[in-house]
């Protein structure tokens, strides 16, 4: 894995969170925060979401849903 530095600016307040949640998972604040960041870049759904699909029959298409509105008019 490449590494690349990063500077970031926290106050005092955060880098104790930052510190504290990071030590919790006995873990270095540098791994807590790349898996912070990797965690809001995901870009998948997790599997018991796709296996919901299909299982409202009666759910409307993203067509029917688009389609403007009487109310909308």
């Amino acid at each position: 894995m490449a590494q690349v530095k990063v500077t970031i600016n926290l106050d005092d307040e955060l880098e104790f969170k930052v510190r504290k949640a990071a030590e919790a998972m006995n873990i270095s604040k540098s791994r807590w925060i790349a898996a912070i960041i990797e965690e809001k870049l995901k870009n998948d759904w997790p599997a018991s979401v796709l296996a919901l699909e299909g299982a409202w029959v009666d759910f409307p298409s993203a067509d029917e849903i688009r389609k403007p509105s009487r109310e909308n008019s």
